[in-house]
């Protein structure tokens, strides 16, 4: 069987990988090509186009990038044709991977759409090409089955992927000796999480550096997501605070943090997953935020907050003084007054998500068993 798979951004390539794995168990030697990274290249995939070269955040960013986008169609258009695929697998990306579903399903190739777009957050009139142009729609949110039943579109929830990811290290990591629990602020790790984009990069480590300055007594811990370089962190912290330290594996950094500060994404649900305390924020420009006030429709941008539908974990996005604010925020997490609570939501969160092998219960899905 051939199988093109398109995933656009990091956590896509993780949830790719995952899922390539999984359908080798039914089609032990398929033949897949894609977009992707080094996950879903260690997984079997022939990968053409990595992902570093695609991401476009904000609505002034991708206006500005519109040729390279374009040439980027043409490339799948002409790749795809030429490999001529059983089925087309698409993960996330719905900016471009809506479009791509479109031509896909003119070529009589059938598409499966994996991690659905969130619509139900904005842009909710692309639920037509959903309904007419993808064959097999897999959620991963407690709530998006009911959401599209009441838009009369069919979608299978396959649970969380990261829930089994995270648990799968966990159980291969060596026992951890537990976080420290002290009040010795020195024995403390505060971990940093600013994204996995360059472009987000560059914008929130300005925003993270002067809490690692004005907090020296604290150890932070700073994610390098995979693909991006050593250079890009050494020319953003220069010179390089004592305090403040480099990791390129998030999990290993989250299993000995106490603490965390979270770019608005994926990472807030990883960090929940781990039972860290966590803020959670993210820097653009104010034409941007303006925009996404007028048209986003949800009350808050953290995985977390959306699936409990309540505000657990503090959400910073206002780009005005939002330093001071962020500053203020972590004098408040440290205090940690309503730490039971948060522990409390948490559980919660894990008992909305199930215990579903999700990358296997895909697979299923798509081969009909």
């Amino acid at each position: 069987m051939k199988i093109y798979i398109i995933a656009g951004e990091p956590s896509g390539d993780l949830h790719g990988g995952n899922l390539i794995t999984a359908l080798k168990k039914y089609t032990p030697t398929p033949d897949i090509r894609g977009w992707g990274g080094n996950e879903m290249e260690r997984a079997g995939a022939h990968i053409v186009k990595h992902y570093n070269t695609l991401a476009f955040m904000g609505f002034m960013e991708v206006f500005k990038n519109l040729i390279p986008i374009f040439k980027n169609f043409q490339f799948a258009r002409k790749d795809i044709t030429k490999f001529n695929p059983d089925i087309l697998i698409l993960i996330d990306y719905p900016g471009f991977n809506l479009k791509m579903a479109k031509w896909a399903f003119k070529k009589n190739i059938p598409v499966t759409y994996y991690i659905l777009p969130q619509i139900w957050a904005w842009h909710e009139s692309r639920i037509k090409y959903l309904e007419k142009y993808t064959q097999i729609r897999l959620a991963i949110l407690p709530f998006e089955k009911s959401y599209f039943l009441s838009k009369h579109l069919h979608v299978h929830y396959v649970g969380h992927p990261l829930v089994q990811h995270i648990q799968n290290f966990k159980n291969a990591s060596a026992p951890l000796q537990g976080k420290v629990q002290s009040t010795d602020k020195s024995s403390i790790v505060v971990a940093l999480l600013p994204g996995s984009r360059k472009q987000e990069i560059s914008k929130h480590i300005p925003l993270l550096l002067p809490l690692v300055l004005n907090n020296p007594a604290f150890h932070f811990e700073m994610a390098q997501a995979p693909g991006l370089s050593d250079e890009l962190f050494h020319t953003l912290i220069n010179p390089q605070p004592t305090n403040l330290s480099f990791g390129k594996n998030t999990y290993q950094i989250l299993s000995r943090a106490q603490y965390a500060i979270v770019c608005s994404g994926t990472a807030t649900l990883e960090t929940a997953l781990f039972n860290v305390p966590q803020i959670v924020f993210y820097r653009t420009n104010f034409l941007n935020y303006l925009l996404a006030k007028c048209l986003v429709k949800v009350r808050f941008i953290s995985l977390v907050n959306l699936i409990l539908q309540k505000p657990l974990v503090q959400e910073i996005v206002n780009p005005i003084h939002q330093g001071k604010a962020l500053a203020k925020s972590f004098e408040n997490l440290i205090k940690m007054e309503n730490k039971f609570k948060l522990m409390e939501g948490y559980e919660e969160l894990r008992l909305k998500l199930g215990e579903i092998d999700t990358p296997l219960e895909c697979s299923k899905i798509i081969f009909n068993i």
